[in-house]
C-alpha cells in the first residue's frame, strides 16, 4: 500500500452495484458513469475494458463467493503506482469486493429516519464533486457527526448554502405536488438511482417532476423527503428538525421500482 495512489492521494474512482439473480441492475448506467469518470480524471481506459468485461468481472467475483443471487459489488479503479501529484503514467489497476445482501428486492430499511444539516464543510459546485471518487472525507466526518448526535443521516450543502444530497445518496423533496431534486450543476452526485427515480416519478399522476435548487428552508415546508441510492433504493426521511413527514410517494415509487426490476427493465 505504501505506493498505491488510491491510498496516498485518493487517485481512484469506484462504482457500487447491486446484483440480483446473477444480473447487475442498471448495468449500462454504471458502466458509462465509470468510463466517464475515468476520462474526466485522465485515466487510460484499457482496450479490453468493455461493458461485457465489466459485467463478467463483477459477476465472477460474486459467483466465487456464492452470493450472485443477491449481492453488492464494488469495483475501485486506481492509477498505477508511480509519481507524486504528477503520475508517472495514467494506466490503471482495479480491485473488486463483494458482500451478500439479505433482502433481494428493495424495501424501506428504517421506519423512523431523522436527519439534520451538516454545516462543518461544504461540497463545491464543480464537475469533480459529481464523481464517485475515493475522496469522501465530508461524507465520513458528516457520518461521525450524525452518529454523535443520534441522527440517521445528514444533508450536505454547497458553498451557496443550497441542499446538495444526503450523506448516503441523492435527496428528493415533494412539496405541493412537485417532486424536485437538486440539479447536477449544484455539485450533487450523478446518482444511478437518482436517474431511475426521475424517470419513474414522471409516470405518477398529478405529480410534476423537476430538477431545481433546494434551500434548507424549503425542507421544512416539504410534504415528503426521501433519499435514493442503488443499494437501499428509497429511504423516506421521517423527521428533519421539528418537522415530520409522510411517505406516500416514496412507497409508490418503491413499488414501481421493484416492478421494473422484476420485469427485467434496466
Amino acid at each position: 500500500m505504501q505506493n498505491n495512489r488510491a491510498f496516498l492521494y485518493g487517485d481512484a474512482v469506484f462504482e457500487t452495484v447491486k446484483i440480483l439473480d446473477n444480473k447487475i441492475l442498471f448495468l449500462e448506467d454504471h458502466y458509462f458513469r465509470l468510463m466517464s469518470s475515468m476520462r474526466i480524471l485522465r485515466m487510460e481506459i484499457p482496450m479490453n475494458f468493455t461493458m461485457e468485461f465489466f459485467e463478467n468481472e463483477l459477476l465472477s467475483k460474486a459467483k466465487l463467493e456464492n452470493i450472485e443471487a443477491s449481492a453488492r459489488a464494488r469495483i475501485t479503479v486506481y492509477r498505477k503506482d508511480g509519481g507524486y501529484y504528477l503520475p508517472e503514467n495514467n494506466n490503471v489497476n482495479y480491485e473488486i469486493s463483494v458482500s451478500k445482501i439479505e433482502k433481494s428486492l428493495y424495501e424501506i430499511q428504517k421506519a423512523n429516519f431523522e436527519i439534520d444539516l451538516y454545516k462543518d464543510f461544504y461540497i463545491s459546485k464543480q464537475l469533480i464533486s459529481t464523481l464517485k471518487t475515493t475522496n469522501k472525507l465530508i461524507n465520513i466526518t458528516g457520518s461521525i457527526y450524525a452518529d454523535e448526535n443520534g441522527l440517521d443521516s445528514c444533508i450536505l450543502i454547497n458553498e451557496d448554502k443550497n441542499v446538495i444530497e444526503a450523506l448516503n445518496g441523492n435527496i428528493f423533496m415533494l412539496k405541493d405536488g412537485v417532486l424536485s431534486t437538486p440539479p447536477i450543476s449544484e455539485g450533487c452526485l450523478n446518482g444511478i438511482m437518482r436517474k431511475q427515480i426521475l424517470g419513474l416519478a414522471k409516470t405518477l399522476e398529478n405529480i410534476e417532476v423537476i430538477e431545481a435548487v433546494i434551500s434548507p428552508f424549503d425542507l421544512q415546508k416539504a410534504d415528503e423527503l426521501f433519499i435514493t441510492n442503488v443499494i437501499v433504493g428509497i429511504q423516506p426521511i421521517t423527521k428533519y428538525r421539528k418537522k415530520e413527514f409522510q411517505s406516500n410517494i416514496a412507497n409508490q415509487l418503491l413499488t414501481k421500482l421493484n416492478t421494473k426490476i422484476r420485469l427485467g427493465v434496466s
